[in-house]
């Protein structure tokens, strides 16, 4: 019997962790966006715990790995030291706000395709031509023109990544695991003190069930790539959730399929929509839902392009970035967070003023 490609067997797994993903999302209503637009038009931080609580699960569970031998974290693109800020914060600006157009950031819009949402599914193909525009098309000669222009190689400063525990290790003058033990221990208590000390996150097993789930699978993910796909000749890619990226490969894998190979990032967004349909149907929660008129169709397309060129710009979307990059402690990571959460507060205002100056304004509105 002629064994399986490495290849199939991790986009195998991939899809299974996708599934989890995807029924998990549908199941708490776990979204990125939707925390962001709680916290400003309801005052609520339930779902936003949520996100932070996944990242913490996400840290201690991938630098366990690390640390044990597992995997080498330092293998990730994320911890590369060409430090991409300019990328980091245009395209997590770019994606923040475009999210708020597409009506969920690129995890959200999956799920939503596997309910029903055809909107969803039209920003999913924009989002994912664009994604490809910018990685290897048109768009991608302006971004590597301008990336090789404002990039910083931190090895010219003595550093052999833009991670914050090898960063501090340098500056310390320690190259040992106690460095790494302390700044994880630091971060991953905070981000757990801050989620558990709201009583009414604490009475919510939903956002809880989602923050560790979620946050679980990206530790699962390095292992599925740095473990299961580990082969001498060859080593699958480390590599854990994101998006974007993989969003445009499984387009491109669905019209080559004959000249492809499939990889853990189009499992896993085969496997979120499966996830996110079976969960739909389980709960009686899936419906189909259009677009309601041409400036609806109008603005989510705006939305799907922006995420598509920020997703890519950024290395990452809200899980990406936000979660996956975060459990590597990459200071692009950080940046690329802030922005995300900075360009989804602004596309928050902007829905509610209608203009960009108005939502402008509001931003740095006293009171």
């Amino acid at each position: 019997m002629e064994e399986f490609p490495i290849t199939t067997i991790v986009a195998a797994w991939g899809f299974a962790a996708g599934i989890v993903f995807g029924a998990t999302a549908q199941k708490t209503n776990f979204c990125t966006m939707g925390a962001i637009s709680d916290i400003v038009f309801m005052g609520s931080y339930s779902r936003f715990r949520a996100w932070m609580l996944a990242i913490a699960v996400a840290l201690i569970g991938s630098q366990a790995l690390h640390l044990a031998g597992v995997i080498d974290l330092q293998d990730s693109i994320y911890l590369s030291p060409n430090f991409m800020w300019f990328g980091a914060i245009v395209g997590g600006l770019m994606f923040g706000f475009g999210m708020t157009m597409g009506g969920g950031c690129g995890n959200k819009t999956l799920v939503r395709v596997g309910g029903g949402n055809l909107k969803s599914l039209v920003v999913l193909i924009v989002m994912a031509i664009f994604a490809y525009m910018t990685l290897r098309g048109l768009i991608g000669l302006w971004r590597v023109q301008i990336e090789s222009a404002v990039n910083v190689d931190l090895t010219q400063s003595g550093q052999t990544s833009q991670g914050i525990v090898e960063m501090l290790g340098t500056a310390l003058g320690s190259e040992g695991d106690g460095v790494r033990i302390a700044v994880v221990a630091v971060v991953a208590l905070a981000l757990l003190a801050w989620c558990f000390k709201d009583a009414e996150f604490r009475r919510s097993p939903r956002d809880i069930a989602a923050g560790l789930i979620i946050g679980a699978l990206v530790p699962a993910g390095w292992y599925i790539t740095g473990v299961i796909g580990h082969d001498d000749f060859d080593p699958t890619p480390l590599f854990s959730f994101t998006f974007v990226s993989p969003s445009a490969d499984s387009l491109q894998y669905l019209m080559t399929y004959t000249g492809s190979t499939i990889n853990f990032g189009i499992g896993t967004v085969g496997g979120v929509i499966v996830g996110s349909f079976l969960m739909a149907l389980a709960t009686r929660s899936f419906h189909v839902e259009a677009f309601t008129d041409a400036s609806d169709m109008g603005r989510h397309l705006v939305g799907g392009a922006l995420m598509g060129v920020g997703g890519i710009t950024a290395l990452g979307c809200t899980i990406g970035q936000g979660i996956t990059g975060m459990s590597t402690l990459a200071l692009g990571s950080v940046i690329a967070l802030v922005s995300i959460i900075a360009g989804g507060f602004y596309g928050m205002k902007y829905l509610e003023e209608g203009s960009l100056g108005g939502a402008l304004r509001a931003v740095f509105a006293k009171g």
